[in-house]
């Protein structure tokens, strides 16, 4: 069994690789091939402990995900993780991988995946809503699927964001409503009490992906929710997120990608991708690293 630690997750994973390996997995889980049953989840006095088992067939990836969500982390990040990469012929425990690399870096792949297939063709500003992990992540993952000349960032503490903005080559907005003005894609990266993203912010057709989850605040008012064409990962995980618990109809990513819900419609139509992260995705990122892991020698070799 193989040890893979959080440096070489970030070695062996190449976003580009996995946008494009997580396609086929979406349409697994929407075409009912790939095995995600709900995930369930133990509560601490700061946060969650949730369990994320799967089976991806598109990457023969069985893999069991055990996450934790603080949001009033600091110093650590909001989410961190182990997985267990199984053989999926076998049962054979695999590799055991530092797990908060791979949360980071398929989110923000789920993200620009929808991005590729909703976001209009000649999206050129892209606005980024926070500071930490997930912006860097969306930041390196969305600009490989569109050609932006124009990238912002906004966060609740204007010296962090004016941090990240020079980190990642971008400019500083003074607010929300600022970094979204004129966007054609933003990415809602926060833990928010109140909305972060509301409809009279935002330009006719543009993309939103949003991917912050507080069990106490939203991230997308309720305006947009009914203004657009919400996409998600799965209905049936989605049900978790507060965000849009409670509109009038979805849409899964897999759907759109095999073709048999046609997405944008016009250049004006407002586009949401509501992202909670689905076990697939882990395990197709999972087989991505041992796969790499095995052809250089990386990782430390144990017995259970």
């Amino acid at each position: 069994m193989l040890l893979i630690s959080q440096r070489e997750v970030g070695d062996l994973l190449d976003p580009g690789a996995l946008i494009d390996a997580l396609a086929p997995a979406m349409v697994d889980l929407s075409d009912g091939r790939a095995s995600v049953p709900p995930r369930g989840f133990a509560r601490a006095p700061g946060g969650l402990l949730g369990a994320m088992p799967g089976y991806a067939p598109s990457a023969r990836a069985l893999a069991a995900k055990l996450v934790t969500l603080f949001p009033g982390n600091t110093s650590l990040p909001t989410h961190q993780a182990v997985i267990v990469a199984f053989d999926s012929d076998t049962g054979e425990p695999a590799a055991l991988l530092d797990g908060t690399a791979i949360t980071a870096i398929r989110t923000g792949a789920g993200s620009a995946l929808a991005t590729r297939w909703l976001a209009r063709e000649d999206a050129k500003t892209l606005a980024i809503l926070g500071t930490g992990v997930q912006a860097r992540s969306h930041k390196d993952a969305v600009t490989r699927v569109r050609d932006f000349t124009d990238i912002r960032i906004a966060g609740r503490d204007r010296s962090k964001a004016e941090a990240l903005a020079e980190e990642l080559g971008a400019d500083t907005a003074e607010s929300w409503q600022a970094a979204c003005d004129g966007a054609d894609v933003v990415c809602a990266c926060t833990h928010p009490h109140q909305p972060v993203v509301r409809r009279e912010w935002l330009e006719p057709g543009a993309h939103v992906n949003s991917v912050g989850w507080n069990p106490d605040g939203r991230e997308i008012d309720d305006a947009t929710v009914s203004d657009a064409l919400v996409v998600v990962e799965s209905r049936e995980a989605v049900r978790e997120s507060p965000d849009i618990r409670h509109a009038a109809g979805l849409t899964e990513i897999g759907e759109v990608i095999a073709g048999r819900h046609p997405g944008r419609t016009s250049s004006d139509q407002i586009t949401l991708y509501k992202s909670v992260g689905v076990a697939v995705q882990d395990g197709v990122a999972a087989a991505l690293v041992l796969e790499k892991a095995r052809e250089r020698g990386a990782g430390q070799h144990m017995e259970l």
